[in-house]
């Protein structure tokens, strides 16, 4: 049985942010991160809302072929997982704020993006 990625036991247990729960923050905290053991993808959640459907919808930093901000979805994360699971939460990770992931990307400071 493959494990899970996310649900609300690890939602409510890891503290993460309701979506927009964070957006007057001008360095947010970071909660979770997921990645693809085989490339250099890395999706951090800031900020999470479990749909009507039960998929959860993500705000948070990923790093990839580009670093932005942006949205994800649990199932998307999950679909990659139908044939290999690739995909995995690194269970060590600690909270931290967003400018200390930017500053592992050399990503330069920015702030939060107000609305």
């Amino acid at each position: 049985m493959a494990k899970e990625l996310f649900n609300k036991e690890l939602k409510e247990r890891l503290g993460v942010s309701a979506l927009y729960e964070q957006e007057d923050k001008e360095d947010p905290t970071v909660y979770v991160k997921f990645f693809d053991i085989f490339s250099n993808w890395t999706w951090y959640v800031m900020e999470s809302r479990e749909q009507e459907d039960g998929d959860y919808l993500f705000f948070g930093f990923v790093a990839g072929m580009e670093n932005e901000l942006g949205y994800f979805s649990l199932r998307e994360l999950e679909s990659v997982n139908k044939k290999f699971p690739r995909i995995e939460r690194d269970l060590h990770f600690k909270p931290t704020l967003l400018s200390n992931i930017r500053k592992k990307y050399k990503e330069p400071y920015r702030p939060y993006p107000k609305l």
